[in-house]
């Protein structure tokens, strides 16, 4: 039970003292960053889709 208890004090003093948190701003700017990069992706795979889905129906119904 010791390792443990060393194990999640260790934690705590690393989260508290030892990790750089990021500022405010610097969190909104990043979660920015991410929000639109996801929309870029979701688009294009969306594109993607819609492009391969077309492409296929077309070719079923050619037969």
């Amino acid at each position: 039970m010791g390792k443990l208890t060393k194990f999640f004090n260790d934690t705590k003093e690393e989260m508290q003292h030892k990790v750089s948190w990021p500022t405010y701003t610097e969190l909104q700017k990043s979660s920015i960053l991410v929000l639109v990069g996801s929309l870029v992706f979701a688009v294009v795979v969306g594109a993607m889709d819609f492009v391969y889905d077309s492409t296929l129906e077309w070719f079923y119904n050619q037969f």
